[in-house]
């Protein structure tokens, strides 16, 4: 069985994940608070639950309320996420995510946006 924390996140569990990477830890109702077109305070705490089952989310009690918190850390998060889509789209090759990247096809890129891809490119890992 593949790793929960690296199967593609829904729509609102990908909400959930950005408002906690801001915030840290919250609880439901900020959750709430912080979406976009927010469902019900019932469905949230419903997504809620689903994500501490599937290990993306830690929880904590205080006083009444339980608050949350990502079960990873971001930068893991985006690495995951990034190798799902070189997996998926790119046969897992990252220079082919570049030339996408650069396809003047696709879109025009600035100079400044080519000077700091070269800069990035030039850096040691």
């Amino acid at each position: 069985m593949s790793d929960p924390k690296n199967a593609a996140l829904a729509r609102r569990e990908r909400q959930v994940m950005d408002i906690l990477y801001r915030l840290g830890e919250a609880g439901a109702q900020e959750i709430l608070d912080a979406m976009p077109d927010p469902p019900t305070y019932s469905a949230v705490r419903a997504l809620l639950s689903t994500m501490v089952e599937k290990d993306l989310l830690k929880h904590r009690k205080e006083s009444r309320r339980y608050l949350y918190r990502p079960a990873v850390s971001e930068k893991k998060a985006k690495r995951s996420a990034l190798n799902n889509l070189l997996a998926t789209f790119f046969d897992g090759r990252p220079e082919k995510l570049v030339a996408s990247l650069l396809d003047p096809a696709d879109q025009k890129l600035s100079d400044d946006e080519i000077a700091k891809i070269r800069e990035l490119i030039d850096q040691e890992p």
